[in-house]
């Protein structure tokens, strides 16, 4: 099952009230993502693609590329 970039920028977006312009490669922090919100998002991430992330993996996975490399490899 391949993991959309697009689907993980949905999630970010929604969870973190980003402006829905953020890209793939940008560090959703620097963007504005709220650290408190991260523990919604990776609640919301592992309920949409039915995956468990390891804490210490997620918290380095700061671009919507790197989160979607991270719930692909967590699927397989």
């Amino acid at each position: 099952m391949a993991i959309e970039v697009e689907k993980v920028i949905e999630v970010i977006v929604t969870v973190g009230g980003l402006p829905a312009a953020i890209q793939p490669d940008d560090d959703i922090y620097d963007a504005g993502f709220s650290s408190i919100r991260a523990l919604q998002l990776l609640t919301e991430l592992e309920d949409k693609f039915n995956v468990t992330l390891p804490d210490d993996k997620f918290s380095l996975a700061r671009t919507p590329r790197a989160l979607s490399a991270l719930i692909q490899e967590r699927a397989s």
